[in-house]
């Protein structure tokens, strides 16, 4: 009997849990589906705006650095008193026009060096000496700032804020003097820049001096880099004999047999806009190519960037009348003098017509 009532009771135990069981399963789903339903929606995300990309301009030309930098050397004028001709001219120069290696990877457009105040980000290259250090800037707006205050917080340049807004001849020379640049011709580079461009028509904008003509575009918005008149005057002029600061691209490289690297000469070309733009020294051009500044460059001269070879990969070269040693050497890219000992001449000496050069052992 008691065995009976256990077994009942066990029974009634397994039931009464199957029960539960199954009223939980039962109450779960529905309520898993009443939450579902009664949840509140999520507020959906908003959308983060994109932040647009700053415009980087795109410059081929001086007349292209011009229009995009004019109004930002204005600035600077209005703020520190140095001529926008002046802001420009430099700008043109020291960066091949926005193009060259300093101005590309460090947005340097002065070429002003680390010195021991900077604090700033820094960027390595050869210059006159290997492996100097330059200012490296955020923007380019940066550069033209940080050349304000550089010329405004030097002594060396005190003097030139005595001068005339209007007289850029007087700040390239002054400029020069006081040791901006090591090359004696750039006073006259600045000058020429200025002169060609009609930088100076930014002075006189500020100062009220404008032309009819520019009068007229200052209300329409639009700031010419030349007037039409000026650029009419000078076409002419422009398509024969491009300025000296636009030059060849980094990528105008070319590689001779002996494996230096090397460019060829093209119209309105300079040795200093060379180097500026190919990223070497004045110094290192004329050392590598055996010449100086009085030494004239003619279109298709060939220009090493890298020291000359002892020795050529041809054996000999028949001279003929006409030829000279140096453009042979060039040609080659053999340094004159090993060209002098291998044939065992004296410096100075002229080959005949026929004479066979020997250019390697």
């Amino acid at each position: 009997m008691i065995e009976m009532k256990k077994y009942l009771v066990f029974i009634l135990c397994v039931y009464f849990l199957q029960s539960c069981g199954s009223k939980r399963t039962i109450y779960n789903y529905e309520d898993d589906r009443k939450e579902i339903t009664s949840r509140k929606k999520k507020p959906k995300k908003k959308k983060l705006k994109q932040i647009e990309k700053p415009i980087i301009p795109v410059i081929r030309t001086t007349e292209d650095y011009i229009e995009y930098y004019n109004k930002i050397a204005m600035d600077e004028m209005r703020q520190y008193k140095i001529p926008a001709s002046i802001t420009l001219a430099q700008g043109i120069l020291e960066s091949g026009s926005g193009k060259g290696t300093l101005a590309v990877n460090a947005n340097n457009h002065f070429g002003i060096k680390c010195h021991s105040d900077w604090k700033g980000a820094t960027f390595k290259m050869d210059d006159d000496a290997k492996n100097e250090c330059f200012r490296k800037y955020k923007t380019v707006w940066h550069s033209y700032r940080d050349h304000s205050d550089f010329l405004k917080g030097k002594r060396r340049y005190a003097s030139l804020f005595e001068l005339k807004i209007t007289d850029y001849k007087g700040w390239a020379k002054g400029l020069r003097k006081a040791g901006y640049a090591t090359n004696k011709k750039y006073a006259s580079l600045l000058i020429t820049i200025i002169e060609r461009y009609d930088l100076n028509q930014y002075v006189k904008k500020l100062k009220g001096r404008r032309n009819k003509k520019n009068k007229k575009q200052k209300e329409s918005k639009i700031v010419p880099v030349i007037d039409e008149e000026h650029r009419e005057k000078n076409r002419s002029l422009e398509e024969e004999d491009k300025f000296e600061i636009e030059v060849f691209p980094l990528n105008n490289l070319q590689k001779s047999a002996n494996g230096i690297n090397y460019v060829k000469v093209k119209k309105g070309d300079t040795y200093y806009n060379i180097a500026k733009v190919n990223n070497i020294s004045l110094g290192r051009l004329y050392k590598y190519n055996e010449c100086n500044a009085d030494t004239i460059l003619k279109i298709g001269t060939v220009l090493y960037m890298q020291p000359k070879r002892a020795r050529g990969t041809k054996s000999v070269h028949y001279y003929v009348k006409g030829d000279n040693l140096y453009r042979i050497s060039q040609s080659y890219g053999i340094r004159l003098k090993h060209l002098y000992r291998r044939n065992k001449w004296e410096v100075g000496h002229i080959p005949k017509n026929g004479d066979k050069i020997k250019l390697k052992n």
